[in-house]
């Protein structure tokens, strides 16, 4: 449009506009404003109403090398961010260079609170983290001690996720110790409870003990780990993102959700590498060297969970939504949804969690 006003005005002037236009891109020395960078940051950088929209967005924010970026590339993106929103960012700054802070920004820090969460929380730990455990819990599950012992460190791992994760609201030290140990209870029961019942049963069965233990555990970790969410509610708001109140009819949504998509990011390699693993057992290479296993076993469940990982956490939407009168029975939230002029037709939005 500039370029076809500057086009269209007399040569006297040409001049005079341009020098006006780039004046008016620089804010102060050395910054330019921020909308000239052509981004908006309000929302990720692909649809979220579409599975290949959120799955690219997950790509980049699961992307194992954000682990390795530094407390001080942290806070560099962080600083880039509130430069965006006062306005004016570097002039050395590129859309690109806009979003990758964004992306880098996303990956380390909470997006209600906007705390720094743990770094083994983080969604981009999920696969160096999962790929070690889970070869070994894959590995060693022939005697209860190596049961015991994975199956508490697998836990211990997806209690640290479910926290850091969780929408947002602060949770006692008590209900967390009770849902840690209700989790870490229930998948250690499970697995030596299948462990005895595959005795009977083909020995490839007891491969598959460790599948069976890691559902059952998700399926208590996480509602435990969110308990607060499904008695107090999440926070939901309106379209112009004014809070409208704590809703447990988003919390009732919103697990079940972070439960199915956990699970499915974990099943492929548990069920695929039974069978990837009998078939290596036989090789000559590995029966001189039988050591080799067990960082086979890891290597391929890490290679699995760089894709399951993004892929499963874009099944579902983060950002979700319920009508107005799908949160009819959270009183509040409905009575003040109506004083702010909403309809039973509108929306309200929340973060479900990862």
């Amino acid at each position: 449009l500039i370029h076809f006003e500057l086009s269209t005005m007399p040569t006297s002037t040409k001049s005079d506009a341009a020098a006006s236009v780039n004046a008016s891109a620089v804010i102060a020395d050395g910054m330019i404003a921020a909308s000239g960078l052509g981004v908006d940051l309000s929302k990720p950088r692909w649809p979220q109403d579409t599975y290949g929209g959120r799955a690219r967005h997950f790509i980049t924010i699961t992307n194992p090398l954000n682990v390795l970026a530094t407390g001080a590339q942290l806070e560099s993106a962080r600083t880039l961010l509130k430069q965006y929103k006062s306005g004016q960012v570097p002039a050395s700054t590129t859309a690109d260079s806009m979003w990758h802070a964004k992306h880098l920004y996303d990956s380390a820090f909470h997006p209600d609170t906007g705390e720094k969460m743990i770094i083994f929380g983080r969604m981009s730990a999920q696969v160096p983290c999962n790929m070690a455990i889970t070869g070994a819990m894959l590995t060693f599950y022939k005697t209860t001690p190596q049961t015991i012992f994975w199956q508490w460190a697998n836990q211990t791992f997806n209690a640290l996720v479910n926290y850091t994760n969780r929408n947002g609201e602060s949770m006692s030290n008590t209900k967390l110790a009770t849902a840690y140990c209700a989790a870490t209870g229930t998948a250690t029961l499970t697995a030596l409870l299948f462990n005895y019942l595959s005795k009977r049963a083909p020995p490839m069965a007891a491969r598959f003990v460790p599948a069976v233990a890691v559902c059952a555990a998700n399926s208590v970790n996480i509602p435990l780990m969110r308990i607060d969410e499904l008695q107090d509610g999440i926070e939901v708001t309106n379209d112009k993102g004014e809070v409208v109140g704590n809703s447990t009819a988003a919390a009732v949504k919103a697990i079940p959700q972070v439960i199915m998509a956990r699970i499915a990011m974990a099943m492929p390699p548990m069920l695929t590498a039974p069978f990837l693993m009998t078939v290596i057992e036989k090789k000559a290479f590995v029966k001189r060297s039988p050591w080799l296993l067990a960082p086979i076993q890891i290597l391929y469940v890490g290679f699995c969970l760089t894709f399951t990982t993004p892929l499963c956490c874009a099944i579902f939407p983060q950002q979700s939504s319920l009508t107005m009168r799908q949160v009819k029975a959270d009183t509040a939230v409905y009575q003040r949804g109506l004083a702010l002029g909403m309809t039973d037709n509108d929306r309200v939005y929340f973060n479900k969690g990862l």
